[in-house]
């Protein structure tokens, strides 16, 4: 079949609260593009809420939706699942049993940032590879221990993919046009929107060689990092860490202090934190299993250093810091002696 004798594809694309506006639009570009392009109709979507009307995205703004049942009598061939902060309050009946009847009749069933938690907890990612935004791939790992999972941009597994989000979306969009309509329209597409190069699909989201602004970081301080994020639940001594990375102490902490204004040691402890708080804040495992997870020995001890980096205890931040956008970051970016906003 010829691309000029191909259906029109029907994509859906469910967003629910706090969904991230701008990778959304993004996804989309690359088909709205095509069309205009060949001056055809390769392409037609809908974007769907499971109650329809005005829905919020993380930025502050939003965007008008069908409702599920506004579409039941369509069989979308793409449909998209597209979330950002706290999936889990949304995967409600209604949602989940509708994604299910869309992949019993065989439509490709994609998410975007985590979306994969939704497409999971409909029982869409059993025996597949997905992908979601490296802030959420603890809590994904956590949750879903049997569903392979990947720091890579992108994951295609037959007719589940994924997407970490972000300006990604925009490639993500490119990688599907090009397996539905080839290199020409694909190519042309990524002109036409000044997209450079599109990468791989096996692309990492944080490639180690990579620094957005060009500062990069010296070798031995990466593979420290490396060793760190490796030895979270049973942390290493900064000692031994060195030892690995034959570099002496001294020099460790003179590089950290040079290119991360900070020691090894604090800085070890920051990230252990960090993968606590993804934890507390996206899942429901119990406080003292966090601390264990993070390589804190006590849960007291665990409680005031979380306290500390986040300004809150891991009790209330669980039950406060599952927020959007900018009322979430508050606590990593306040300023000594600035309250926080009631």
């Amino acid at each position: 079949m010829t691309p000029s004798s191909e259906p029109t594809i029907l994509i859906c694309i469910v967003v629910v609260p706090n969904f991230n506006l701008a990778a959304t639009s993004a996804f989309i570009d690359a088909f709205r593009v095509a069309n205009y392009i060949d001056g055809k109709t390769h392409f037609r979507w809908d974007f769907v809420s499971e109650s329809g009307g005005l829905c919020p995205a993380s930025n502050g703004t939003g965007i008008e939706t069908l409702s599920i049942k506004d579409i039941s009598g369509k069989d979308p061939d793409i449909v998209l699942v597209s979330s950002s902060w706290t999936p889990e309050d949304y995967a409600s009946r209604t949602l989940l049993n509708a994604l299910r009847g869309w992949a019993r009749k065989g439509a490709t069933m994609a998410a975007l940032d985590t979306g994969a938690f939704i497409l999971a907890e409909a029982g869409l990612l059993d025996g597949k590879n997905t992908t979601v935004h490296y802030e959420h791939i603890d809590a994904f790992q956590e949750l879903y221990p049997g569903i392979g999972l990947s720091e890579n941009l992108f994951v295609f597994d037959g007719n589940r993919v994924s997407c970490c989000g972000g300006t990604a979306s925009t490639e993500f969009g490119l990688h599907l046009l090009l397996g539905i309509h080839g290199s020409a329209l694909a190519n042309a597409a990524a002109r036409y929107i000044f997209h450079p190069k599109l990468r791989h699909k096996s692309a990492q989201q944080l490639p180690e060689e990579r620094e957005p602004l060009g500062s990069k970081v010296p070798a031995k301080v990466r593979s420290a990092i490396k060793l760190m994020e490796q030895n979270l639940e049973e942390p290493i001594s900064i000692p031994e860490l060195c030892a690995q990375i034959d570099i002496s102490q001294r020099q460790l902490d003179r590089l950290f202090a040079q290119y991360l204004r900070k020691p090894p040691k604090l800085y070890y402890r920051d990230i252990r934190l960090d993968r606590a708080r993804a934890l507390v804040t996206q899942t429901e495992i119990p406080i003292s299993e966090v601390a264990f997870a993070c390589g804190f020995s006590n849960s007291v001890h665990f409680s005031r250093a979380y306290k500390t980096r986040f300004g809150v205890p891991p009790s209330k931040d669980r039950l406060e810091g599952r927020a959007p956008f900018d009322f979430r970051a508050w606590p990593m970016q306040k300023p000594m002696g600035i309250e926080r906003r009631k």
